[in-house]
């Protein structure tokens, strides 16, 4: 593992380890509740019950959901003293869980923060997984290979016998989710990519905290990101000027741009930019034409993320018409290509929803140098 992504693990865990439907019948009677804090995520709720019973609604678990699902986490020596209405959850889990299956590397900084990292028992495809603490793991065959998410080994799932699965996709039709729950084995469903801002996705962290019974954890985590995210936005307001920001690549014949609503202008926003695309309404993706890009952004000053090419060389043998490009020809193009694991998983996708922070520094870093003249990147390097 490269240095920076070393360091960049390392500074996440030691900076914050010291940061420190319905339900009747038995005792659940009580309409009793307290609702977790949740200040920017919009992709879920937590409420307390006074039975001792969290309920996780998931309300965004893919981009348009036209469906949410309600989850009751019961502590385990509760289990069996009061009666749910099955009905009126989408899961039931008994809590703190023991045995995990994650879907998503963006789960995986979250646990091992929270100091879980050892009770992950499987990964669809581990290998984009850089970690350095879940490799070595990897490594000792404690994190079982499960295929895809699309088509998880269910047979191999099953053999791990896991307390719970936490999942992601796109719709509601993931057939071996249904096979899971089939065997009893819980499945829940995180959103934390549908989230449009950056301390939206972070906040996610709380999403994991009733599972491990580290909700105090989870909370002073946030915190701590979320002044660290503020501190480094008000550097970015001492900026005199607005660059101009192209974004994305061309992919066959379509060049996607990051979307007005997306992640990703608001970071560019928090970092004083003028994004030109930031007046749309997508929270994704925004396809265009390449001619319909060089007309807006040929003057552009900076270029972020063009696709996964890492090199201008390799820029230019995908595309001659690259060229035309003021930030090309300046070189002025960045990317996160070229910050991996080990194994070649990309650090920004893995580590950069988790902490916010870091990718703002390194934005600003790029915008406005002389606001952050010693940082260090940790995502971002010009395109060689």
């Amino acid at each position: 593992m490269k240095p920076s992504i070393r360091i960049a693990f390392l500074f996440f865990t030691s900076v914050f380890l010291i940061a420190c439907k319905r339900e009747k019948k038995t005792s659940d009677a009580s309409p009793a509740y307290s609702k977790v804090k949740i200040a920017y995520a919009k992709g879920f709720t937590i409420e307390k019950k006074a039975s001792g019973i969290t309920v996780l609604k998931i309300v965004s678990p893919w981009p348009n959901a036209q469906t949410s699902f309600t989850y009751a986490l019961v502590p385990r020596e509760k289990m069996q003293s009061i009666t749910l209405d099955k009905d009126a959850y989408d899961a039931i889990v008994a809590v703190p869980v023991e045995r995990i299956v994650l879907t998503s590397t963006t789960h995986i900084p979250a646990i091992e923060v929270l100091g879980a990292g050892s009770k992950l028992v499987g990964f669809p495809q581990t290998r984009f997984i850089s970690s350095k603490e879940t490799r070595e793991r990897i490594d000792k065959g404690l994190v079982q290979e499960l295929g895809s998410n699309e088509s998880i080994n269910t047979e191999a799932l099953l053999a791990l016998d896991p307390d719970l699965v936490v999942g992601f996709g796109i719709n509601n039709e993931n057939k071996a989710y249904e096979t899971i729950k089939r065997s009893n084995i819980p499945v829940v469903y995180n959103g934390d990519w549908t989230e449009e801002t950056p301390l939206g996705k972070a906040e996610w962290i709380k999403f994991f905290a009733p599972f491990l019974a580290s909700e105090k954890k989870a909370d002073s985590i946030f915190n701590a990101i979320e002044m660290s995210y503020q501190e480094v936005k008000q550097i970015g307001e001492k900026a005199t000027s607005r660059p101009t920001v192209l974004t994305g690549g061309l992919y066959k014949d379509v060049w996607y741009v990051a979307g007005g609503k997306s992640w990703m202008a608001q970071f560019l926003s928090d970092a004083h930019t003028d994004f030109l695309w930031k007046e749309t309404q997508e929270t994704g993706s925004l396809p265009l034409s390449l001619e319909s890009v060089l007309d807006k952004a040929e003057h552009a000053d900076f270029w972020l993320n063009p696709s996964l090419h890492t090199t201008q060389k390799e820029l230019v043998e995908a595309n001659g018409h690259y060229r035309q490009f003021d930030a090309f020809k300046n070189g002025t193009i960045y990317t996160h290509a070229n910050t991996k694991g080990v194994t070649g998983g990309l650090l920004l996708f893995e580590l950069g929803p988790n902490r916010p922070d870091l990718v703002l520094k390194d934005l600003i870093h790029i915008f406005h140098p002389e606001l952050l003249p010693d940082h260090q990147p940790f995502f971002y390097t010009p395109l060689k």
